[in-house]
């Protein structure tokens, strides 16, 4: 099978599972959890959720505050090496204005991210309840039409990596933080 012929089937899979143009409950449903990976939406609350919870809750919050800013800044260099255009369609033109690069999903791979450190920091509920929203919102992108299924699936393996990755370099991070700032970040 050919590199193009995969591209193909890439493509005719993500346009089957396509209800951007359906209106409904599944359309808003999906454009709902499209939404819910937000980085913006993410930074808010980590930052809003810090100044109201207690110290093993902070310091969950910082770690996923920290691993979605640099999962962000390997998602953009890999869109920038990439450059896959978005599948064409009118939702999502916000993404389409700052970001017309597909490839990986930078949603998926911050739900994804954030599955994986809540698991590790976090109380077992919240951590099952990422694990259902985290494929929920990477197939919503692709309902949505702003994302290929394979634009998603790698995204999900870069989240799951890079949180992998940080969870192995935090304790020195935060050690170093406390050193520079002088006091405990919670």
């Amino acid at each position: 099978m050919s590199f193009r012929s995969l591209l193909e089937l890439d493509a005719r899979l993500s346009d089957q599972l396509r209800v951007a143009e359906k209106p409904g409950f599944l359309r808003n449903m999906a454009a709902f959890l499209a939404h819910s990976g937000d980085s913006w939406f993410w930074f808010a609350a980590l930052m809003l959720f810090w100044f109201f919870s207690d110290p093993a809750w902070k310091q969950w919050e910082v770690v996923e505050f920290f691993g979605i800013l640099g999962l962000a800044g390997v998602v953009l260099a890999i869109k920038f090496l990439v450059r896959r255009q978005r599948p064409q369609g009118e939702w999502g033109g916000i993404y389409r204005n700052t970001d017309p690069h597909s490839f990986p999903s930078g949603h998926a791979a911050r739900s994804f991210l954030i599955a994986v450190l809540a698991s590790a920091l976090t109380p077992p509920w919240l951590a099952a309840v990422l694990w259902v929203w985290a494929p929920l919102v990477a197939l919503a992108r692709v309902s949505m039409g702003v994302h290929y299924l394979s634009d998603v699936i790698v995204g999900a393996i870069l989240g799951i990596i890079v949180a992998m990755i940080g969870l192995q370099i935090y304790p020195p991070m935060v050690n170093w933080l406390v050193g520079v700032l002088g006091f405990p970040l919670w």
